[in-house]
């Protein structure tokens, strides 16, 4: 089929049996990095039990893909999965002991987080109703690349240290992780092309299995594997939800981040429009997309799950297939709800050695710093102007530099500003106090699409 000529706007022409592949075929794109995010999160807290579900996780991504098409008209062919630009906050919310946050089991500390996620996802609002007040040109103003771009480079380059840390648990399968992704991506043909973050952890997690079976262990001495959590797990079962719990620390910690995923949303929305033949930036209007993403993270926040955004990896099989139907992403969202509620799938999951996530993470916190690299070059920001410069040093400084973030009390409320979020507030002021700002919005639409 990805061989026809002829675009498909609608699958059911082709039969329900491969409109039910196709949306196989969408799920398992975004399959390895939705629940990755949980992987990750979970070796951040250094938890052997799972602080943040892959069930609901998988869930979340679902329900928030269907809320999201109901937003956007059913018109648009988006899937939103786990955010991996949250990252960062989970790590620094795990790290946190002081004050209220001494001594907090983890999972109530997840719970601190999930509060600070959902006030990030009501911050979508406020740009939604602004776009649709003055315009979207009006508002890029406040965020241009010169500001976007460092910010989000600095998320990755924040994660760093956490990549190597696990990988050092264990280098030949962090390195077999790191090489089967770099085969796949530059090598592979078709459907693998697409998909070389799964490719990576299923091949790695079959040879760790190998090399577990045959004795081996990890250099510490410990074992590769404990299939203990797998054992006792029964196959059917509600996803173990839990409710968000609120501190001003951790929304400052959470909420600043939405600036750099509410400009990835803008971009992956020009990508498929690109794609697709479709201004959907104009029918069913930014605003309606932002809303459902925003909201669908603030409903996944409420549950006990991780942020949602728009996936790129799917937009790729939208291009691969030449089938922009909507509903084939939808059956997609219905497989990873069905998923779901199988906790004995979630736990084998979760038996992921720490040392393939560090091998996936070299690649994948590189990604998320190249992104913002490219952000900067694709949307021309002129560095021969001092105003740039100034701009995108201090954000970069900022962000890196104040690696314990700063803390403060007001009112007998301890308060901790994370380097994002001094960041994000330092480059926003700079960028509106500066004079010379001459970023339009939709000037060039190939540079918009990067944000």
């Amino acid at each position: 089929m990805n061989q026809q000529k002829d675009i498909i706007r609608d699958a059911s022409v082709l039969g329900v049996p491969k409109m039910l592949l196709l949306g196989l075929q969408h799920m398992f794109a975004m399959f390895g990095a939705t629940i990755l995010v949980p992987i990750l999160v979970n070796a951040s807290f250094h938890s052997v039990s799972q602080v943040l579900s892959i069930q609901v996780t998988l869930f979340c991504a679902g329900f928030g893909t269907l809320f999201f098409h109901l937003c956007s008209k059913l018109k648009v062919p988006a899937f939103l999965g786990s955010s991996f630009a949250f990252l960062g906050g989970f790590s620094s919310i795990a790290s946190l002991d002081t004050g209220i946050f001494a001594n907090m089991p983890d999972v109530e500390k997840l719970q601190y987080a999930c509060g600070g996620i959902l006030v990030a996802g009501l911050l979508y609002l406020i740009l939604a109703l602004a776009i649709k007040l003055i315009g979207v040109k009006v508002v890029m103003r406040f965020l241009p690349p010169v500001v976007t771009g460092p910010i989000i480079i600095c998320i990755g380059l924040s994660l760093a240290p956490s990549a190597v840390s696990n990988a050092s648990e264990n280098w030949l399968l962090a390195i077999a992780a790191l090489a089967v992704i770099v085969i796949f991506n530059i090598w592979g043909k078709g459907m693998f092309k697409i998909i070389p973050i799964l490719m990576g952890v299923v091949i790695s997690y079959a040879f760790a299995l190998i090399l577990h079976f045959l004795g081996v262990t990890n250099p510490g001495g410990t074992p590769i594997f404990d299939f203990t959590s797998v054992a006792a797990a029964p196959f059917l079962g509600i996803p173990p939800f839990r409710l968000p719990k609120f501190n001003l620390t951790a929304i400052l910690v959470m909420a600043p981040i939405a600036i750099a995923t509410m400009m990835e949303h803008i971009g992956d929305m020009s990508a498929i429009s690109a794609t697709v033949g479709e201004n959907f930036l104009e029918d069913p209007g930014l605003h309606r997309t932002l809303i459902g993403d925003g909201i669908a993270t603030s409903l996944s926040a409420l549950i006990g799950g991780p942020a949602n955004t728009t996936y790129g990896e799917n937009t790729g099989v939208l291009e691969l297939s030449r089938v922009h139907d909507p509903k084939v992403v939808r059956l997609a969202a219905v497989y990873a709800i069905i998923l779901s509620f199988i906790p004995k799938f979630s736990e084998i999951i979760g038996t992921m050695p720490h040392a393939i996530i560090g091998g996936v993470s070299f690649v994948l916190y590189g990604m998320i710093s190249a992104i913002g690299v490219r952000n900067v070059v694709e949307n021309h920001v002129d560095f021969t102007k001092s105003r740039n410069l100034i701009i995108a040093g201090v954000i970069l400084v900022s962000g890196l530099g104040f690696s314990q973030g700063i803390t403060f009390t007001i009112g007998g409320t301890s308060i901790t500003l994370t380097a994002l979020a001094i960041a994000a507030i330092v480059g926003i002021l700079l960028n509106a106090i500066l004079p010379g700002n001459d970023y339009n919005f939709g000037e060039d639409s190939k540079a918009d699409s990067a944000l």
